[in-house]
């Protein structure tokens, strides 16, 4: 797995968000962008994790911000994801993995004695211009928001 790191451009995607409406990282040309990565929609890590960043959410506007989800899951399970907790966000459907691949957070994991292939909970937040200013490896679900801001 070879993630990005701090000053590598982010990488140009586009993929469908939880309504089917096309993303693009030019979307966002001028903002900064929090992009994060989760393995799977409505597991308790991934909820967590994107509840924090729901009631911090405003904190990231006020800051310039921008945030983007981005997970293997099925447009229809994002779009019951945000109903269910009220995100305030898009998240992005990426089926095909694309975007995953681009920004290289699928690869080997371990959990309960396990060893499989998945999407590594990795956070990029990219400036304004498209460089990654910071890559969060070791999110803390709970915490999320602190360690970005």
């Amino acid at each position: 797995m070879k993630t990005l790191k701090i000053g590598d451009e982010a990488p140009n995607f586009e993929a469908l968000d939880q309504q089917g409406k096309p993303i693009k990282l030019s979307d966002y040309k001028g903002k900064k962008l929090v992009l994060f990565f989760y393995p799977k929609a409505s597991t308790p890590g991934c909820t967590t994790e994107s509840c924090n960043l729901r009631d911090n959410y405003h904190s990231f506007l006020a800051k310039g911000y921008e945030v983007l989800g981005v997970s293997a899951d099925s447009a229809k399970r994002q779009q019951s994801f945000i109903e269910k907790y009220q995100l305030p966000f898009p998240l992005l459907a990426d089926e095909d993995k694309k975007v995953i691949n681009a920004f290289g957070v699928w690869g080997p994991k371990k959990f309960m004695g396990r060893e499989f292939d998945g999407i590594h909970r990795v956070t990029f937040v990219i400036d304004e211009k498209g460089i990654i200013e910071n890559v969060i490896t070791k999110v803390k679900t709970k915490e999320h928001a602190s360690q970005i801001i």
